[in-house]
């Protein structure tokens, strides 16, 4: 396989620089039946659920993890904290910029408080291990952070919520889990109505969200470690049902790491590419990705080559694209 395998020309005009409100007026291309691709609102999910579907969300929160800093010189830096590596949020790890200027046990300050350690480099080699000097680590955090936007969305929001889902809940992704900032509470009243439950897992946002393919061949990409939980219910629930439709690709990686490893908790590396067996997820509800990135490894082998002609349509049809752009529901590739 390569790179230019899972590339595409990406208008920069079709890059959502803004959320749409509301939420649910976000476009949806329906790809569920294989011939018949139709272009409906996300707020119409309701009428294609029912009873005897699951539908799964990723509830996690973003933190406020993007730190802008000052160095002792003079000069300023960047800490953005990927995942908390202790249980008092005291040690982190974290991108730094200019990572290669800053040394370990280094200070950086914030308008002369003393607020990062910078620690040494993690097995990775691209993270670092960061200490927040405070008595309460988490509340510096959420005092002096920004929100941690795409490197493709210019500017800032008024209201850092948009950036949430309206069911987030514990803090502590560096991303949010975009397909879910399409949901509104009346969309989840009326799917819930339908007889479709709606249950929630836990998959902490990482790395991975802002790093490109590099490697020549895609599948030689080395995916970073995320931690997940799912209550056995949740696993349950899914056994069960007819179909178990998605809310994004980081609620599929949580599953479908359950579903392969049998654990419900802990990190996952797992790295869906084509000719993965899937084990759990039947439908899918995304936004639409970037190119030459892992998350279209992903979509490639849920739908098969057939993504190119969908993400063309998009194209072609002026749908928004990545964090605040539209999205597809899509229906696994039977083989």
């Amino acid at each position: 396989m390569q790179l230019s395998d899972i590339d595409y020309d990406l208008p920069e005009a079709r890059i959502a620089q803004k959320p749409i409100e509301p939420r649910d007026s976000a476009r949806l291309l329906v790809a569920i039946d294989i011939e018949n691709v139709q272009h409906l609102q996300v707020k119409d999910l309701a009428s294609m659920v029912g009873p005897g579907d699951v539908i799964v969300v990723n509830d996690t929160r973003v933190l406020p993890a993007r730190l802008m800093l000052q160095r002792r010189t003079g000069g300023t830096a960047e800490v953005l904290l990927l995942e908390q590596r202790s249980p008092d949020h005291r040690l982190w790890e974290a991108l730094i910029r200019p990572a290669r200027k800053l040394k370990e046990g280094e200070i950086l300050e914030y308008f002369g408080k003393r607020v990062v350690r910078i620690g040494p480099r993690t097995e990775a080699g691209d993270t670092f291990v960061v200490e927040i000097i405070d008595e309460d680590p988490l509340a510096l955090v959420n005092r002096i952070g920004a929100m941690p936007l795409p490197p493709y969305i210019r500017g800032s929001l008024k209201d850092g919520e948009r950036y949430q889902t309206v069911y987030a809940r514990r803090a502590a992704s560096a991303a949010a889990p975009t397909a879910g900032l399409h949901f509104t509470p009346e969309l989840i009243e009326a799917v819930t109505a339908t007889g479709a439950p709606i249950h929630r897992v836990e998959l902490v946002v990482g790395l991975d969200t802002f790093k490109p393919i590099s490697t020549d061949n895609p599948l030689d990409h080395v995916i970073h470690s995320e931690m997940y939980n799912i209550e056995p219910s949740v696993i349950e629930a899914c056994k069960s049902a007819n179909r178990v439709i998605a809310i994004g690709t980081t609620a599929v990686r949580a599953l479908e790491s359950a579903g392969s490893t049998g654990n419900l908790s802990g990190r996952t590396n797992i790295f869906i590419t084509p000719g993965y067996e899937w084990k759990i997820v039947d439908v899918m509800l995304t936004n639409f990705h970037l190119p030459k990135t892992s998350l279209l490894l992903m979509i490639e082998s849920f739908v098969g080559k057939r993504w190119r002609q969908l993400y063309a349509t998009a194209i072609e049809m002026e749908y928004r694209f990545l964090s605040f752009g539209d999205a597809m529901l899509i229906s696994r590739e039977k083989n």
